[in-house]
């Protein structure tokens, strides 16, 4: 059973990655000249939505393989 620090720091963790990836994401998007919050939907706004999304879920990613690395060098 986890801890209650194992799930603060997984918690906090899986928050950081999203928030970055995401903001990276929107970077990006920023950078090809999508604007995320234009009026209407129109092709680059749904492109920086996506973006954004997929930056979230990719840091969301990389902080769980981060916290796995983790765990398993603490292990030996």
């Amino acid at each position: 059973m986890a801890t209650p620090q194992q799930l603060l720091v997984e918690g906090l963790s899986d928050a950081a990655g999203f928030l970055v990836g995401a903001l990276l994401g929107w970077g990006i998007g920023s950078l090809l000249g999508w604007q995320l919050f234009s009026e209407g939907y129109d092709a680059g706004s749904i492109a920086a939505i996506a973006l954004v999304g997929l930056g979230g879920g990719l840091g969301l990613q990389q902080a769980r393989r981060w916290r796995n690395r983790r765990s398993n060098n603490t292990e030996r």
